[in-house]
């Protein structure tokens, strides 16, 4: 896939975007998850050890400063950039917290249905019997990554679950997108609307699996995953602004615009590498450099988003601040920006 950039001013760009996420106050949860995610992806793409060690030497601080007594779906997250640290020092620190993630996802998190993860945000139970699209790379991915790194066969089988029965309850199997919840106990999607960066965070994660999982053609559950993300993303495509971007509500023209729904989106396309997709991460490169501040601050990111009751209350979420979502996405899109050119894929698996 040859894309239209600068590579060395995406370079740069990233550079800024990590140097400005380190300076955020980012703890234990999901934000910090999925920017030190975005900073560990960078570090991959690049191999720039400078991120390393300013990931190395926060990470250190944190667990000094001492761990959660509890987690959460959403504070699994923070294992992204531990498998990282892990792989790149050896330290068995790491290993020992990912592992503890892994156990609570087993054993402890919250489940309902055919083993499908409850999505939980604090030790109480938020949301009864809720599977929410965020868990697919809170927790989902996560869970993934590590069985592939163990060749644990229960725990890639019960990641692939996650993602089949998500693609069941989340999917609209007419337009092809994804609601951001479903209430299992009341048998609905709740308000019912294609939140943007739900439709991200399941694009990203399932253009993943095939990436990470070997032989990924000889589990019945990837072709769910594989013909689920070229549905949502043939339809996802049209709904492209002229900037190049995706609406908080992707289907609302009266919606804004949404950075880390759009760099989830793109990175999605980027990682598919379907010819078919190029003119439109062409026009998705240059939204997402006019939303890179020159800090490094990436621009437009909606708050933190429960499933909303009405269409104004996704219209509503402040796009004010940074956050450590928008950071990370936008990181793990310029970074596969970068390496582009050595993707190429048929579409089929």
């Amino acid at each position: 896939m040859n894309l239209e950039m600068n590579e060395q001013e995406i370079r740069e760009v990233i550079d800024k975007i990590v140097k400005r996420t380190m300076k955020m106050d980012l703890t234990w949860d999901w934000p910090c998850g999925v920017a030190y995610y975005g900073i560990a992806d960078a570090y991959e793409t690049t191999k720039n050890e400078e991120y390393l060690t300013l990931l190395k030497s926060r990470v250190d601080e944190l667990i000094d400063l001492g761990l959660p007594k509890v987690w959460t779906v959403n504070a699994c997250a923070m294992g992204h950039c531990l498998i990282t640290l892990y792989k790149a020092t050896g330290e068995q620190k790491y290993w020992d917290i990912v592992m503890s993630k892994i156990d609570y996802i087993r054993h402890e998190a919250l489940r309902f249905g055919d083993n499908v993860l409850q999505h939980t945000v604090s030790a109480n139970n938020d949301f009864p019997e809720q599977c929410w699209a965020d868990t697919l790379f809170m927790a989902a991915f996560f869970l993934l990554r590590v069985g592939v790194e163990l060749k644990d066969e229960d725990m890639i089988e019960d990641a692939l679950n996650q993602y089949y029965w998500h693609i069941k309850y989340l999917q609209d199997p007419t337009t092809g997108l994804y609601y951001h919840g479903w209430d299992n106990i009341a048998g609905n999607h709740m308000s019912g609307f294609y939140w943007g960066r739900a439709n991200a965070w399941a694009a990203f994660t399932m253009s993943q699996v095939g990436n990470i999982l070997p032989k990924c053609y000889l589990y019945p559950k990837y072709m769910d995953v594989a013909g689920s993300l070229n549905e949502q993303l043939s339809a996802i495509k049209l709904l492209q602004t002229e900037d190049g971007l995706w609406r908080t509500i992707l289907d609302d023209e009266e919606s804004y615009e949404e950075i880390s729904a759009s760099a989830g989106i793109a990175a999605a396309m980027v990682s598919r590498g379907n010819p078919l997709h190029t003119k439109y991460l062409n026009k998705a490169i240059k939204g997402m450099l006019k939303n890179i501040n020159v800090d490094g601050r990436v621009l437009n990111v909606s708050g933190g988003t429960a499933v909303m009751n009405d269409r104004d209350g996704y219209r509503k979420i402040s796009r004010d601040w940074i956050q450590g979502w928008g950071q990370g996405l936008a990181l793990a899109f310029f970074d596969r920006v970068l390496v582009s050119a050595s993707i190429a894929k048929d579409g089929a698996l």
